[in-house]
């Protein structure tokens, strides 16, 4: 499944890695020398018009949403829960 992770950018759902507060990058060298490294390789996606409240760390791709971390979550778990829906639809089509 795909979710929507604001400023037009769409991603799979499996591919998410991790979705960490904003906040916290100050706060931990490591998260900053990992973002420094990606913005090197060119393979980090920056908000554009919106100040950054989460980022979303995918196997490819750093990506700073404008989206909060909870908002996110919610999106993630719908995408879950329609799975699981889709799934209950499947098995009463077979019976």
């Amino acid at each position: 499944m795909f979710i929507h992770i604001g400023d037009d950018h769409v991603i799979q759902s499996k591919d998410v890695v991790a979705i960490i507060d904003r906040s916290l990058i100050s706060s931990s060298t490591i998260i900053e020398e990992m973002i420094f490294n990606q913005r090197r390789e060119k393979q980090v996606i920056e908000s554009k018009d919106h100040q950054a409240k989460s980022i979303v760390i995918t196997d490819e791709y750093i990506y700073f949403s404008p989206l909060s971390v909870f908002t996110l979550k919610k999106r993630a778990n719908m995408m879950t829960t329609l799975n699981k829906l889709e799934d209950f639809s499947e098995e009463t089509e077979d019976q």
